[in-house]
Protein backbone atom coordinates (compact mmCIF):
# COMPACT_ATOMS: atom_id res chain seq x y z
CA UNK A 1 0.00 0.00 0.00
CA UNK A 2 1.39 3.39 -0.98
CA UNK A 3 0.79 6.87 0.45
CA UNK A 4 -1.32 8.98 -1.86
CA UNK A 5 0.62 11.79 -3.56
CA UNK A 6 -1.44 14.49 -5.22
CA UNK A 7 -0.48 15.77 -8.67
CA UNK A 8 0.54 19.09 -7.10
CA UNK A 9 2.93 17.33 -4.72
CA UNK A 10 4.32 15.14 -7.47
CA UNK A 11 5.39 18.17 -9.49
CA UNK A 12 6.53 20.23 -6.53
CA UNK A 13 3.67 22.71 -6.76
CA UNK A 14 2.39 22.48 -3.22
CA UNK A 15 1.29 25.59 -1.36
CA UNK A 16 2.67 25.94 2.16
CA UNK A 17 1.08 28.30 4.68
CA UNK A 18 3.79 29.42 7.13
CA UNK A 19 2.39 30.91 10.36
CA UNK A 20 4.43 32.41 13.18
CA UNK A 21 2.72 33.23 16.47
CA UNK A 22 5.59 34.09 18.81
CA UNK A 23 5.61 37.52 20.44
CA UNK A 24 9.42 37.41 20.22
CA UNK A 25 10.81 39.06 17.09
CA UNK A 26 13.63 37.32 15.29
CA UNK A 27 14.93 33.79 15.42
CA UNK A 28 16.93 32.39 18.34
CA UNK A 29 19.80 31.40 16.06
CA UNK A 30 20.33 34.97 14.82
CA UNK A 31 18.78 37.28 17.45
CA UNK A 32 19.43 37.58 21.18
CA UNK A 33 16.31 36.38 22.98
CA UNK A 34 14.80 35.48 19.61
CA UNK A 35 12.06 32.94 19.09
CA UNK A 36 12.69 29.19 19.01
CA UNK A 37 9.46 28.54 17.12
CA UNK A 38 10.40 31.08 14.44
CA UNK A 39 13.71 29.27 14.18
CA UNK A 40 11.98 25.92 13.67
CA UNK A 41 9.37 27.14 11.18
CA UNK A 42 12.01 28.95 9.12
CA UNK A 43 14.11 25.79 9.02
CA UNK A 44 11.12 23.69 7.99
CA UNK A 45 10.22 26.08 5.18
CA UNK A 46 13.83 26.26 3.92
CA UNK A 47 14.05 22.48 3.84
CA UNK A 48 10.65 22.16 2.19
CA UNK A 49 11.44 24.64 -0.58
CA UNK A 50 14.81 22.98 -1.15
CA UNK A 51 13.07 19.68 -1.82
CA UNK A 52 10.03 21.22 -3.56
CA UNK A 53 11.48 23.99 -5.77
CA UNK A 54 8.12 24.89 -7.27
CA UNK A 55 6.39 25.24 -3.93
CA UNK A 56 4.49 28.42 -3.14
CA UNK A 57 4.85 29.84 0.38
CA UNK A 58 2.27 32.11 2.01
CA UNK A 59 3.57 33.82 5.15
CA UNK A 60 1.40 35.03 8.00
CA UNK A 61 2.90 36.54 11.17
CA UNK A 62 0.14 36.63 13.75
CA UNK A 63 2.68 37.19 16.51
CA UNK A 64 3.63 40.62 15.20
CA UNK A 65 0.29 41.40 13.51
CA UNK A 66 -2.42 39.59 15.47
CA UNK A 67 -5.89 39.31 13.94
CA UNK A 68 -8.65 41.21 15.73
CA UNK A 69 -10.39 39.11 18.38
CA UNK A 70 -13.92 37.93 17.77
CA UNK A 71 -16.54 40.49 18.81
CA UNK A 72 -20.32 40.59 18.95
CA UNK A 73 -20.38 42.36 15.60
CA UNK A 74 -18.10 39.68 14.13
CA UNK A 75 -20.44 36.92 15.31
CA UNK A 76 -23.48 38.78 13.95
CA UNK A 77 -21.78 39.17 10.58
CA UNK A 78 -20.43 35.61 10.37
CA UNK A 79 -23.83 34.06 11.09
CA UNK A 80 -25.61 36.29 8.56
CA UNK A 81 -25.98 34.71 5.14
CA UNK A 82 -23.44 36.18 2.75
CA UNK A 83 -26.09 37.49 0.36
CA UNK A 84 -27.73 39.40 3.21
CA UNK A 85 -24.61 40.98 4.69
CA UNK A 86 -24.46 44.73 4.94
CA UNK A 87 -21.33 46.71 4.12
CA UNK A 88 -20.25 46.94 7.76
CA UNK A 89 -20.52 43.18 8.12
CA UNK A 90 -18.22 42.59 5.15
CA UNK A 91 -15.70 44.99 6.65
CA UNK A 92 -15.83 43.28 10.05
CA UNK A 93 -15.11 39.95 8.34
CA UNK A 94 -12.47 41.31 5.95
CA UNK A 95 -9.43 40.00 7.90
CA UNK A 96 -11.14 36.71 8.64
CA UNK A 97 -11.97 36.22 4.96
CA UNK A 98 -8.35 36.91 4.05
CA UNK A 99 -7.08 34.36 6.58
CA UNK A 100 -9.59 31.74 5.44
CA UNK A 101 -8.63 32.34 1.80
CA UNK A 102 -4.97 31.70 2.68
CA UNK A 103 -5.88 28.52 4.53
CA UNK A 104 -8.00 27.25 1.63
CA UNK A 105 -5.06 27.68 -0.74
CA UNK A 106 -2.68 25.70 1.46
CA UNK A 107 -1.82 22.03 1.10
CA UNK A 108 0.43 22.16 4.17
CA UNK A 109 0.13 24.44 7.22
CA UNK A 110 3.28 24.94 9.29
CA UNK A 111 2.52 26.80 12.51
CA UNK A 112 5.01 28.02 15.09
CA UNK A 113 3.00 28.01 18.33
CA UNK A 114 4.98 28.53 21.56
CA UNK A 115 3.51 27.63 24.93
CA UNK A 116 2.37 30.66 26.93
CA UNK A 117 1.04 29.72 30.36
CA UNK A 118 0.25 26.17 29.24
CA UNK A 119 -1.67 27.12 26.09
CA UNK A 120 -1.20 28.85 22.72
CA UNK A 121 -0.51 32.59 22.59
CA UNK A 122 -3.59 34.81 22.51
CA UNK A 123 -2.50 35.92 19.03
CA UNK A 124 -2.81 32.37 17.73
CA UNK A 125 -6.14 31.83 19.49
CA UNK A 126 -7.39 34.92 17.66
CA UNK A 127 -6.19 33.34 14.41
CA UNK A 128 -8.09 30.13 15.19
CA UNK A 129 -11.24 32.09 16.01
CA UNK A 130 -11.00 33.87 12.66
CA UNK A 131 -10.58 30.74 10.52
CA UNK A 132 -13.20 28.55 12.19
CA UNK A 133 -15.99 30.06 10.11
CA UNK A 134 -19.52 28.83 9.58
CA UNK A 135 -20.20 28.35 5.89
CA UNK A 136 -16.52 28.56 4.98
CA UNK A 137 -14.60 25.99 7.03
CA UNK A 138 -17.43 24.21 8.84
CA UNK A 139 -21.08 23.65 8.03
CA UNK A 140 -24.06 24.11 10.31
CA UNK A 141 -27.67 23.11 9.79
CA UNK A 142 -29.87 22.87 12.86
CA UNK A 143 -32.33 20.67 10.95
CA UNK A 144 -29.64 18.15 9.96
CA UNK A 145 -30.18 14.71 11.48
CA UNK A 146 -27.51 13.67 13.95
CA UNK A 147 -24.69 16.20 14.21
CA UNK A 148 -25.71 19.65 12.93
CA UNK A 149 -22.02 20.59 12.48
CA UNK A 150 -19.62 19.12 9.92
CA UNK A 151 -16.12 19.97 8.60
CA UNK A 152 -15.89 21.52 5.15
CA UNK A 153 -12.18 20.77 4.61
CA UNK A 154 -12.29 17.04 5.35
CA UNK A 155 -11.61 16.01 1.75
CA UNK A 156 -9.06 18.72 0.96
CA UNK A 157 -5.99 16.63 1.87
CA UNK A 158 -4.49 19.35 4.05
CA UNK A 159 -1.73 18.58 6.56
CA UNK A 160 -0.76 20.48 9.70
CA UNK A 161 2.65 20.75 11.38
CA UNK A 162 2.80 22.33 14.87
CA UNK A 163 6.25 23.50 15.98
CA UNK A 164 6.27 24.58 19.61
CA UNK A 165 8.58 25.63 22.44
CA UNK A 166 8.28 25.39 26.21
CA UNK A 167 10.04 27.00 29.12
CA UNK A 168 10.07 23.87 31.26
CA UNK A 169 10.41 20.24 30.17
CA UNK A 170 8.38 17.06 30.33
CA UNK A 171 5.25 18.19 28.48
CA UNK A 172 5.15 15.34 25.94
CA UNK A 173 2.54 12.61 26.23
CA UNK A 174 3.18 10.40 29.25
CA UNK A 175 5.71 12.75 30.82
CA UNK A 176 5.53 14.60 34.13
CA UNK A 177 3.72 17.73 32.87
CA UNK A 178 1.70 16.27 30.02
CA UNK A 179 -1.59 17.14 31.72
CA UNK A 180 -0.62 20.84 31.62
CA UNK A 181 0.14 20.94 27.90
CA UNK A 182 -2.84 22.56 26.19
CA UNK A 183 -0.99 23.70 23.07
CA UNK A 184 -0.95 20.83 20.59
CA UNK A 185 -4.23 19.33 21.79
CA UNK A 186 -6.17 22.58 21.43
CA UNK A 187 -4.69 23.37 18.02
CA UNK A 188 -5.35 19.84 16.75
CA UNK A 189 -8.93 19.98 18.04
CA UNK A 190 -9.70 23.24 16.26
CA UNK A 191 -8.19 22.11 12.96
CA UNK A 192 -9.86 18.69 13.17
CA UNK A 193 -13.18 20.46 13.64
CA UNK A 194 -12.81 22.02 10.20
CA UNK A 195 -11.45 18.82 8.65
CA UNK A 196 -7.64 18.95 8.99
CA UNK A 197 -6.75 15.77 10.84
CA UNK A 198 -3.32 14.81 9.44
CA UNK A 199 -1.11 16.51 12.04
CA UNK A 200 2.51 16.33 13.20
CA UNK A 201 4.22 18.15 16.06
CA UNK A 202 7.52 18.63 17.87
CA UNK A 203 8.91 21.11 20.37
CA UNK A 204 11.95 22.75 21.94
CA UNK A 205 12.04 22.52 25.75
CA UNK A 206 14.17 23.95 28.61
CA UNK A 207 13.93 27.54 27.33
CA UNK A 208 13.86 29.02 30.83
CA UNK A 209 16.95 27.03 31.85
CA UNK A 210 19.13 28.45 29.08
CA UNK A 211 21.89 25.89 29.62
CA UNK A 212 23.23 22.87 27.78
CA UNK A 213 19.85 21.17 28.05
CA UNK A 214 18.29 23.94 25.97
CA UNK A 215 21.04 23.70 23.37
CA UNK A 216 20.57 19.94 23.16
CA UNK A 217 16.80 20.29 22.88
CA UNK A 218 17.17 22.78 20.02
CA UNK A 219 19.57 20.44 18.21
CA UNK A 220 17.18 17.54 18.64
CA UNK A 221 14.22 19.60 17.43
CA UNK A 222 16.12 20.79 14.37
CA UNK A 223 17.07 17.22 13.50
CA UNK A 224 13.43 16.21 13.96
CA UNK A 225 12.34 19.01 11.63
CA UNK A 226 14.68 17.70 8.94
CA UNK A 227 13.37 14.17 9.41
CA UNK A 228 9.75 15.37 9.28
CA UNK A 229 10.29 17.26 6.03
CA UNK A 230 11.88 14.17 4.51
CA UNK A 231 8.98 12.01 5.66
CA UNK A 232 6.32 14.39 4.34
CA UNK A 233 7.87 14.68 0.87
CA UNK A 234 8.68 10.97 0.56
CA UNK A 235 6.85 9.32 -2.42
Amino acid sequence: MHDFISPMELFGMTTLLHIDASARPGSSDTTAYGSHTRRLTARFVRQWVATQPGAKVIYRDVGMEPPPPVSGRWIHAAFTLEAAREAWMKEVLRVSDMLVDELLQADLIVAGVPMYNFGPPAQFKAYIDNIVRVGRTFGFDRSRAGDPYWPLLADAGKRLVILSSRGDHGYAEGQRLSDRNHVEASVRTAFAYIGVTDTHSLAVEYDEFGDRRLADSISQAEAAVDELVAALVRP
